[in-house]
């Protein structure tokens, strides 16, 4: 019995054009799931999207989101179950950050990376869980961050607004089991994305920094957005079926964390 099977399963995605949540797309399409992408980057979200339809046969849709923007998230999550009929996972990928030390950052900045990274999901569970509640049963993957359990130099409010997602996906975990709703969260470690390119031609501190890291990561190597999308199919499965309220690290073993 094949246990990670999403077919005729709804998948909504956010941050999904690009990186980790792109890689996650098209391995939820390759195991028979229709996906909705939201992504403020619409035209990267409808090239995705138009590819791994094209590598799967299978439907998947992009639609233009905001997660900083309640009423945007809202529409996404309307649209999606208006074109699809439900929505069976929900994965929180979007995410943003800059690498600078708390001291030179700004009132600015913390808005911005508290906004994108975690009242993303406040916007996306508050909307999606009604629904998920009133078929009683849904999964929720929050991707969170290494950075969340360790604490990483220059990524003071990054950090923080990984770890409420931690504490908020707990709580949730603890609120919809009752409503045969799982919630979990993966930790990546430092992966090799567009968001970590874009970072590390910022300044040489950034590059400095990062650059750092892999010498103390195991493999010596970054982590791939595709070995972190089998995690999120694995935790979204019938496979897990008895795991709610868990944070997996994926890090190569820099952060060997109990």
């Amino acid at each position: 019995m094949n246990l990670i099977n999403f077919e005729n399963k709804t998948v909504l995605i956010t941050g999904g054009a690009r990186g980790i949540g792109r890689a996650i797309a098209g391995m939820f399409a390759e195991q028979g799931a229709d996906v909705m992408i939201g992504d403020f980057r619409i035209e990267d979200a409808q090239i995705a999207a138009g590819e791994i339809s094209l590598s799967t046969g299978r439907r998947i849709e992009a639609m233009r989101a905001d997660v900083t923007d309640f009423e945007q998230v809202k529409k996404l999550v309307g649209e999606t179950i208006r074109r699809f009929d439900k929505i069976d996972v929900l994965v929180n990928s979007a995410g943003w950050d800059r690498l600078m030390p708390f001291v030179k950052t700004t009132p600015d900045l913390w808005e911005r990376i508290i906004s994108v990274n975690f009242r993303g999901v406040l916007h996306t569970c508050h909307t999606t869980l009604p629904h998920m509640c009133e078929r009683k049963q849904g999964s929720i993957i929050n991707i969170s961050s290494d950075t969340a359990r360790v604490g990483s130099f220059g990524e003071a409010i990054y950090a923080a607004s990984k770890a409420a997602i931690i504490a908020f996906s707990k709580t949730l975990a603890r609120e919809h089991a009752r409503d045969h709703i799982r919630v979990n969260a993966v930790c990546p470690g430092l992966v090799e994305t567009p968001l970590i390119e874009e970072m590390r031609a910022d300044d040489d501190f950034t590059a400095k920094i990062l650059g750092s890291i892999v010498n103390y990561i195991p493999f010596k190597r970054l982590g791939r957005p595709e070995e972190i999308a089998p995690v999120v199919l694995f935790l979204a499965s019938d496979a897990a079926s008895y795991i709610t309220g868990q944070i997996l690290s994926v890090n190569g073993g820099l952060n060997m964390v109990g």
